[in-house]
């Protein structure tokens, strides 16, 4: 082969894989969680970090930036550069701030989405004191409660269980109050005292005061029963397929980034969250793997934005 014809074959291969997804990765990860560390999404996070890590021979490191609902953490990755060394572990507000804000300091194209890493199905848990056993009787409980009202705690507009009592409103329940926490630890432990009877929260968060009996679980608003708690019926199960969302934990990364690093990343993670190791860390937990290709992921994301600005929109849902 002479020089012209081998210069030839070099450029069509420079062509087809660009020099930064060919070289991917040789230096350091960054996974930025958007919350303070201890929670689901960061224990998630952190368990994805740690077997990627293994499989790209590089370190993934975790850097939490919590602030402002996931904003902070999240405007940081959407202005990072789309070099495939910054991604977002991404929750609900990637998919809600954008509906409940009137502005944000950037815009829901500057993220593509990566992969899922698990869910942390959401929990309507009640005060042990509470006359209810299930969802049915929850809702007539409430029902009976009339113009008197049924508080529910909320970890703040927008959250997981905001949504939950939106979607519980249009099962019924219309004299739902919102009673706003910082977090969803704190809306529990409001519960827990019984300064508001009911609230929902991530599997993690509640299954061991469920297991201590300091709390009633009523329904998990999963697709499916929850490994670690079986017991518990779905809402859909209960006659209430409206009541659906989790508490989902999934990688994003700035727009821009070469499409042979997202393959490859989701590639990776797809493996790590396969793995019997991953399924050991979070399953016992009360978590649960989501294995989804990068298509599965986009579609995911792409309907639950539909579905949920519906009914933010229905429900008249502002960021506070």
């Amino acid at each position: 082969m002479n020089v012209r014809a081998v210069l030839t074959v070099v450029f069509a291969w420079a062509m087809i894989v660009p020099p930064a997804a060919a070289e991917w990765p040789d230096r350091p990860i960054k996974l930025v969680v958007p919350f303070a560390a201890g929670g689901a999404n960061d224990l998630m996070g952190r368990a994805a970090a740690e077997g990627l890590s293994k499989r790209l021979k590089q370190p993934v490191v975790i850097e939490n930036k919590p602030g402002a609902g996931a904003i902070v953490g999240t405007q940081a990755v959407a202005k990072a550069a789309p070099d495939g060394y910054t991604f977002l572990v991404g929750a609900i507000g990637v998919v809600t701030n954008s509906l409940l804000h009137k502005s944000l300091p950037y815009a829901d194209n500057e993220l593509v989405p990566v992969g899922m890493i698990a869910v942390a199905p959401s929990v309507i848990v009640v005060n042990p004191s509470i006359p209810a056993n299930n969802l049915k009787e929850f809702i007539a409980w409430a029902k009976s409660e009339g113009g008197k009202g049924v508080n529910w705690s909320t970890a703040g507009s927008g959250s997981t269980p905001h949504f939950v009592a939106e979607m519980l409103k249009e099962a019924g329940v219309t004299n739902i109050v919102i009673v706003p926490y910082k977090s969803g630890s704190e809306g529990v432990t409001a519960v827990l005292s019984g300064t508001v009877p009911a609230t929902s929260e991530a599997s993690i968060v509640v299954i061991p005061h469920l297991k201590a009996g300091k709390l009633k679980a009523i329904a998990t608003t999963y697709t499916k029963r929850i490994t670690a708690y079986p017991s518990l019926p779905t809402a859909t199960e209960q006659g209430y397929p409206v009541v659906n969302i989790g508490h989902w934990a999934g990688l994003f990364a700035p727009a821009g980034t070469p499409p042979a690093i997202l393959d490859r990343m989701n590639a990776e993670l797809l493996a790590v969250v396969r793995s019997p190791e991953f399924a050991e860390k979070m399953v016992p937990s009360g978590i649960e793997p989501a294995p989804f290709t990068l298509p599965e992921f986009v579609k995911f994301v792409g309907t639950e934005r539909e579905r949920l600005g519906q009914l933010a929109k229905r429900a008249n849902m502002q960021a506070e």
